[in-house]
């Protein structure tokens, strides 16, 4: 999904929360230069020694205050990492990453708080169960924090405002997504 958002002319993309670098390498398939970030320093190693690309850097450190040096991005994504920042500042400082004509794109894990949520729920836990026995269960190296801090109705607020437009939808395994571009800056 985070792939198929990506505009066509995409030629620069920031991973955030890269972790692994498992997006990030597929994105390098793709993109003639891809940054991914991460704070968990093992993680990127991993992500360094599996690498298969010379277009994917990996850098450890906290991507909202990382001095990108006034560089912008054709595409800022994440992949079930926002629930490990506080969301407003990270949504605000991904818009500002984002070139003009650019495309956002999240995957993300949000906590149910509402009946409404309900029906998701289940549905989810029924999904979680049929990945596992057919999938197995990955174990990967980077931390994990569950629950969510977000509901999925504060997240899609604060997107929402942040960037009118976006397209929020809600997934199985408990995740959502957020797409969305950003005009183009008038001539």
């Amino acid at each position: 999904m985070i792939l198929d958002a990506l505009p066509t002319d995409c030629r620069t993309a920031l991973d955030v929360g890269c972790g692994e670098g498992i997006l990030a390498g597929e994105l390098g398939e793709v993109v003639d230069r891809v940054t991914g970030i991460d704070l968990d320093g093992p993680s990127i190693e991993v992500a360094r020694r599996e690498a298969e690309s010379d277009n994917v850097e990996y850098l450890v450190g906290d991507f909202l205050s990382y001095d990108f040096n006034g560089a912008t991005f054709d595409a800022v994504v994440s992949n079930t990492a926002l629930h490990h920042m506080d969301a407003a500042a990270a949504l605000a400082r991904m818009h500002e990453l984002l070139r003009p004509g650019g495309v956002l794109a999240i995957v993300g894990w949000a906590r149910s708080k509402y009946p409404a949520d309900l029906p998701a729920d289940l549905a989810g836990t029924l999904a979680t169960r049929v990945h596992r026995a057919t999938k197995g269960f990955w174990e990967h190296s980077a931390p994990v924090v569950w629950t969510p801090p977000d509901t999925y109705r504060e997240t899609r607020r604060l997107a929402e405002h942040l960037f009118p437009g976006v397209r929020y939808r809600p997934h199985l395994l408990w995740r959502y997504s957020l797409i969305w571009s950003k005009r183009p800056e008038a001539p």
